[in-house]
């Protein structure tokens, strides 16, 4: 049986009730894990106010700011977790960004700002945080990050975001392979196209989720919550022999050959 109770989890990148985010911090709930959630702070904090309302039926014992291009920010978060757990199980990583100029036209127009706020935002954070969660997992952990088919195939207009993914897919295995004496699995998940508000910034997004429920095996695109399943697992013992893998809830758009 899948059971997480007891279990301290870090979920970042939930933006509203779209967010694949959101489906992991709702399963993880579910099964029994104690919640930490952070947010992007803004200026007018309507994130901060947006993201709470949200999570409160989830009754998160942390709500903390977390901004990875910030620091001393991230440094101040967790030692905020430490003080207040003194441990860390789960982090799940849901953190990519790219501008929207970057995810359009031609590839090679990429502008090298753009190039480099998507290798940091979206492949960086992953070895940023997952180092400074590393001292909190005295009991061994599990790491969980979000990736995408166009890490691996081109996409139509992915672009710079492709190979954001490309370098978090080998950011996760050269983690696992450093962590796993720590007992602390690293993993990703690719998920299917799903309408969320990163997603929206890249164009077609609707053309390519009726496109994989055509050709999908299961005729279907797949849904947070299903995202969610797949991490609670990855989370749980269940999977204690799985660690620096590329699990695909795309509802087998993966293995077609178109």
């Amino acid at each position: 049986m899948l059971d997480l109770t007891g279990k301290k989890a870090i979920v970042t990148g939930i933006a509203n009730n779209r967010s694949i985010a959101w489906g992991i911090a709702q399963q993880l709930h579910k099964a029994g894990a104690d919640l930490g959630i952070t947010y992007l702070p803004d200026e007018k904090g309507k994130m901060e106010k947006k993201v709470a309302e949200l999570v409160e039926p989830l009754t998160p014992s942390l709500f903390l700011p977390c901004d990875v291009q910030n620091d001393e920010q991230v440094r101040s978060t967790f030692e905020e977790i430490q003080q207040k757990w003194g441990k860390l199980d789960i982090l799940i990583h849901c953190l990519a960004f790219a501008s929207k100029d970057d995810l359009s036209g031609d590839f090679s127009k990429t502008s090298r700002s753009g190039f480099n706020l998507a290798m940091e935002v979206s492949t960086y954070s992953l070895v940023q945080l997952a180092g400074i969660a590393k001292p909190l997992m005295t009991e061994g952990g599990s790491i969980v990050t979000l990736s995408y088919l166009g890490g691996v195939r081109a996409i139509p207009n992915y672009n710079v975001m492709g190979v954001a993914k490309a370098g978090l897919e080998a950011c996760v295995r050269y983690l696992a392979a450093e962590m796993g004496s720590a007992n602390i699995r690293v993993n990703a998940i690719s998920a299917g196209p799903i309408r969320t508000l990163a997603s929206s910034a890249v164009g077609g997004i609707l053309d390519m989720i009726h496109h994989v429920e055509q050709v999908a095996p299961l005729k279907r695109t797949v849904t947070q919550l299903e995202v969610g399943n797949a991490a609670a697992f990855l989370c749980s013992d269940l999977s204690s022999g799985i660690t620096g893998q590329v699990l695909y809830v795309d509802a087998g758009y993966e293995i077609m050959g178109m």
